[in-house]
């Protein structure tokens, strides 16, 4: 397994990740068929977090393939630079093998260098997993999103969650 930074010639293989996560699990905020971006697009998105030095997308290719990626979208101004929004997306052939978990160090390892110091996320309230993966690494649940989704008629809660990096 290889982690590294995306490049703007991933564009293709990540918005196909994207769009294949979003039929696997309804974790994730986009419904299957409703993202609409073009290959194109997703290479000017990429290009826009590589200009920002607190913004990271960093991919897990296993031979050759994506397997998954965590992304960092830091703050724009100078009262919240400090801190980054996280989102993470592991496919179902590589979970359970602690994809998760490697995706989370090499994103701590990136976010020391540039003197990061706050992470949150945002998890729907019943995905045990994630929760787990979170929990192990330090976040903390710091507030409830009440009906923030909603999923096949149903209100689903998230949890806003937080981790102060020293």
């Amino acid at each position: 397994m290889i982690i590294r930074t995306i490049m703007e010639e991933d564009a293709h293989d990540f918005l196909s990740c994207l769009r294949k996560l979003d039929t696997e699990t309804e974790y994730m905020l986009f419904e299957p068929g409703e993202r609409k971006l073009s290959f194109e697009d997703q290479k000017k998105r990429i290009q826009n977090v590589l200009q920002q030095e607190n913004s990271t997308i960093l991919l897990a290719v296993e031979n050759g393939e994506l397997a998954g990626f965590i992304a960092a979208f830091g703050g724009t101004v100078q009262r919240n630079k400090h801190s980054v929004s996280i989102v993470i997306g592991i496919l179902e052939e590589h979970q359970g093998r602690g994809l998760g978990h490697s995706l989370f160090t090499s994103l701590y390892e990136w976010a020391k260098i540039i003197d990061l110091h706050r992470f949150e996320l945002t998890a729907m309230s019943h995905n045990k997993k994630a929760l787990s993966l979170y929990r192990k690494h330090g976040f903390e649940i710091e507030g409830v999103k009440k009906h923030s989704l909603k999923i096949r008629d149903t209100y689903i809660d998230e949890y806003y969650m937080g981790r102060i990096l020293e």
